[in-house]
């Protein structure tokens, strides 16, 4: 296989530095990015091309797409945008300012680094462009609103972006996973306790069960995937001739989708509000 280029947002940990590793095992040539110098540092070491690029920084999204057209003479052949975060809080105790933050990376970072791309890939003929977006995407579960909505989001705006390059050899797909081994919940908690007060809201006594879930170690819920399940369907979406619009990981995501299809909106309710 001829070596091709992606560039990968959110290697630190997790999902992003799996299929970062992955995908040069296989013989891409991966740009894999991080916002926090100490982890590009890290990355580096480890043999991977990184460079750091903030998903909230319009400087810094430019600086690293300047760096990667100007290494790789102009081309760039894939995109996975999979930096992002959960901001953990009932929605009527959530700010402005946290749902604001929270679409920043989520959304507004993804979308700003789509459309720098995008000409590249025009001018090119060809691109895939892939956005890890999440079960929460198209079933909403308690204390996840910031989170939900900016995967409600990026689905909409990326089915639109679907529909708007028909026939211009560029694919836009959506990865949706379930419960995935990653630091994501670490990672939550800790924006939780920055931005979240719970001894002034009326939910604190939920607050407390959710604490103990976000501080676990291992996996909470059944069906829990390592991240290599993600990678999968990354090279599936990055390999395969038409490219599906969605690929499902892990079986809530595949169970979720069922049950929404054939339940009423007031049964499914009645099942998301105990998971």
């Amino acid at each position: 296989m001829s070596e091709r280029t992606i560039l990968i947002t959110g290697c630190s940990s997790g999902i992003g530095r799996c299929v970062a590793r992955g995908l040069a095992r296989r013989g891409y040539r991966v740009f894999a990015t991080a916002r926090r110098e100490a982890d590009v540092e890290q990355l580096n070491s480890a043999g991977l091309e990184s460079l750091p690029l903030d998903l909230s920084d319009s400087g810094s999204i430019n600086r690293a797409v300047d760096v990667i057209l100007e290494r790789t003479d102009g081309r760039l052949d894939a995109l996975f945008n999979n930096g992002a975060y959960g901001q953990p809080g009932a929605v009527e105790d959530l700010s402005r300012e946290v749902l604001r933050t929270q679409f920043e990376t989520n959304l507004f970072g993804w979308h700003e680094l789509t459309n720098r791309v995008l000409p590249v890939m025009r001018a090119q003929g060809h691109g895939r462009i892939i956005h890890n977006s999440s079960v929460l995407g198209f079933v909403a579960l308690p204390f996840r609103g910031a989170y939900n909505a900016s995967k409600y989001a990026l689905e909409g705006l990326t089915d639109t972006l679907r529909l708007e390059l028909r026939d211009t050899g560029i694919y836009v797909s959506l990865v949706e996973p379930g419960p995935i081994e990653s630091r994501f919940r670490e990672n939550a908690y800790a924006v939780y306790k920055k931005t979240i007060n719970p001894e002034t809201s009326v939910h604190r006594e939920k607050y407390r069960r959710m604490e103990q879930r976000l501080t676990t170690k291992g996996p909470v819920v059944p069906f829990t995937l390592p991240a290599e399940a993600v990678l999968l369907k990354v090279i599936k979406a990055l390999e395969s001739r038409r490219p599906r619009p969605r690929y499902y990981v892990t079986f809530p995501t595949y169970l979720f989708a069922g049950l929404k299809r054939v339940l009423s909106d007031r049964a499914l309710d009645r099942i998301l509000a105990k998971v």
